[in-house]
């Protein structure tokens, strides 16, 4: 490693907003600058919800024009984005339509006709991945009625249309492709049996270049022609792993924003009976890790209860205060109940679902917040059982790791300390993983580690 600063830049985008981030890594410390912020949402289309994918790109490269007037040498970009969605290519290379989201419903029926095929038994073997309506596998059955589906030469997942537009390479990486349902869990490559016909762009590890900027990128964003996209964990929850302050193994992890991903590392997949019974999933990570974890409903509930409450000017920092001051013990719902998938009146939603009554939006807050710790409490003693794994610290990274009421429930239901932040663990991430590529930081992921549990600032919550 070099104690001469170097610049990484990297583009993380969520499913409820997105940024460009400049990394600058030297002797061993890691400083995040937040050049371009912008938000996400799906809209109604053609009768789907979709993203606006073509003005994420636009603002993608708002953001590098900013990373390069602010940091002029940039040393690499990396890209990460949420899982399972894609984009679908013509021949000429051309997006047939804005991508489906994952929250749309067209998957209700296609479920039923993958499982009339491969039994959820026979797929798990195969992906080793929990039962979710909204995987890849299952929205491509859905697409295959739609009259592009002739007309498509790639699927695309995301950070890699980002990527093919930056660069014009087409790659699939890996630990992304990983949650789409059609990578075997073993071997890490496509599923004969279950991708045969799928024309995915070939595999890429994290840590390979991608490709240079293409010669239109460059007069778009004043980076040199020489800045390379490398490959980093493109599925958010791959990088944010990877930037977790942890010391050895013995330490399961929360990866709270809209969604909530809940686990351990291993070396190996599980793939026994009992983990596909209690809907655990094996997602790949970076350096062949297996991501053994279960997603979980996440701060969705109370993003778009918040969203619903915008008239009434509640500021959230005391819905927050007022909500710690109820008692234990009060309503909670079942967080991954899909009923809460959609948006829309998630208020009302939660008060049907919840096992008792909701008079105030702090008693909805704080029905979320309980009901999200009890999640993550019960999870984590789930990823012990099956594992054999002890787990004496639980890492809550991302925006959930500002929430202190959030900390100190999980702390205290899951009998562990908790450790908090860093928040930005998934841009963190995508820059190191970047940073090793090109010689600027260490090559374990556990001396990465070390480096972070040295010099980032987190908060510690023990049980009560």
């Amino acid at each position: 490693m070099s104690s001469i600063a170097k610049v990484f830049g990297a583009v993380d985008i969520g499913a409820s907003g997105g940024r460009v981030v400049a990394g600058v890594v030297a002797g061993g410390r890691t400083t995040l600058h937040v050049v371009h912020r912008f938000p996400n949402g799906v809209v109604e289309r053609d009768g789907h919800l979709r993203w606006d994918f073509t003005g994420l790109y636009r603002e993608v490269l708002t953001g590098l024009r900013a990373l390069a007037a602010g940091f002029g040498d940039v040393v690499s970009i990396g890209i990460d984005t949420w899982a399972v969605d894609y984009g679908l290519l013509g021949e000429d290379g051309s997006l047939l339509a804005e991508p489906v989201a994952y929250r749309d419903g067209r998957t209700a029926e296609a479920v039923q006709r993958v499982h009339a095929r491969v039994s959820p038994e026979e797929l798990y073997a195969v992906n080793g991945l929990q039962f979710l309506p909204f995987t890849t596998l299952y929205q491509l059955e859905a697409e295959r009625s739609s009259p592009l589906w002739e007309k498509a030469a790639h699927v695309v997942l995301l950070p890699d249309l980002l990527a093919y537009w930056l660069t014009g390479e087409l790659r699939t990486e890996i630990t992304n492709a990983s949650t789409t349902g059609l990578l075997d869990v073993r071997t890490r490559t496509w599923s004969p049996e279950l991708a045969a016909d799928v024309p995915f762009p070939p595999l890429q590890e994290p840590g390979e270049v991608r490709g240079l900027l293409r010669p239109e990128v460059v007069a778009a964003t004043g980076l040199p022609s020489t800045t390379p996209v490398t490959s980093v964990g493109s599925h958010d929850t791959a990088s944010a792993v990877v930037a977790l302050p942890a010391d050895g193994s013995r330490f399961a992890y929360v990866s709270s924003g809209t969604w909530s991903l809940v686990g351990v590392e291993l070396p190996e997949p599980v793939v026994g009976a009992r983990a596909r019974e209690v809907n655990f999933t094996n997602e790949g990570g970076v350096d062949g890790r297996t991501r053994f974890l279960r997603n979980v409903g996440g701060l969705w509930l109370l993003q778009e209860s918040l969203r619903e409450w915008a008239d009434l000017n509640l500021e959230l920092p005391t819905l927050l205060a007022e909500a710690e001051a109820l008692p234990a013990g009060g309503p909670t719902v079942d967080v991954d109940d899909p009923a809460f998938i959609a948006p829309g009146d998630m208020p009302r939603r939660i008060a049907a679902a919840a096992t008792g009554p909701l008079r105030t939006p702090a008693d909805t807050v704080r029905c979320v917040l309980d009901s999200l710790a009890i999640a993550y409490a019960r999870t984590v003693d789930q990823a012990v059982e099956l594992t054999g794994r002890d787990v004496d610290v639980i890492h809550v990274v991302g925006g959930g790791s500002r929430n202190d009421l959030l900390c100190r429930l999980t702390a205290t239901l899951s009998g562990r300390r908790v450790t908090a932040g860093p928040v930005e663990a998934t841009a963190l991430g995508n820059v190191l993983v970047q940073a090793r590529a090109h010689g600027a930081a260490p090559s374990t992921l556990e001396a990465i580690r070390a480096d972070l549990a040295a010099t980032e600032d987190v908060r510690h919550h023990v049980p009560r």
